[in-house]
């Protein structure tokens, strides 16, 4: 199996670090490693990451003066050693034999960059519906449109490079950018498992709202192209936990 460099981003993640940093200790696969990208936290982020060195060995933490989840990204992705790339936020939960399972599929399926599916488990009923819709929707546009969830994505240090990384000139949907630009050259899917995340998002922003905002989003991105004027405001680290 490929090593494996994974680039977490963070900005006042106190809660959820600790969560995400023992799932990734438990993993089978254990040929990787960790780059916790901070962006300037102004909680006990570092503090708590910094603890997990004896579980993760091969743990960087890089904190930056300047706040943003593409330069976070690509700050991490500068400082990989391997050529496997997997890009996480923070307050994403992994089932222990993830990554071993994602690198088995990726290999015997040839894919450079991938997309994973979010799991609801024990949400609400109108949350597994509205995550089921979601990601029919990110299995459809794969093969013409391609989007993507970039809690959690999945590329290489070549592919990074020679896209220029995430376009940090746009606030919403650089995710979804990264993920086209590369299925142009390179093959792209999403890959049949999930990831779990905190449903902060949704609760605090409204279901149906952050529903609304991305479909607006994306129509736009169809018709006008990526939003590089702040067309649609979206502040990095605006979620409180729960």
């Amino acid at each position: 199996m490929s090593k494996l460099s994974v680039v977490v981003i963070t900005l006042n993640e106190e809660q959820n670090i600790g969560r995400l940093l023992d799932d990734l200790s438990a993993q089978t696969f254990r040929d990787f490693e960790v780059i916790l990208v901070d962006s300037n936290s102004e909680d006990r982020t570092c503090e708590i990451a910094a603890s997990y060195h004896d579980k993760l060995p091969a743990l960087r933490i890089e904190v930056m003066e300047t706040r943003g989840v593409s330069l976070g990204r690509n700050t991490g992705a500068n400082l990989a050693q391997n050529e496997r790339l997997l890009f996480l936020d923070a307050d994403v939960r992994l089932e222990s034999n993830f990554l071993a399972r994602a690198i088995t599929k990726l290999e015997h399926s040839g894919l450079d960059v991938a997309g994973v599916y979010m799991g609801a488990q024990d949400l609400p009923l109108a949350y597994r519906l509205g995550y089921g819709l979601f990601n029919a929707g990110l299995f459809l546009t794969q093969f013409g449109f391609p989007t993507a969830v970039g809690a959690c994505i999945f590329s290489t240090r070549t592919i990074h490079q020679r896209l220029g990384g995430f376009d940090e000139a746009i606030v919403l949907c650089e995710d979804c950018d990264y993920v086209k630009r590369a299925a142009k050259t390179w093959r792209f899917r999403f890959i049949p498992m999930m990831f779990q995340f905190d449903p902060r998002r949704l609760q605090q922003d409204g279901f149906f709202t952050m529903g609304f905002t991305y479909l607006k989003a994306n129509v736009r991105r169809f018709f006008f192209g990526e939003m590089r004027n702040n067309e649609m405001e979206y502040k990095f680290g605006h979620y409180e936990s729960k």
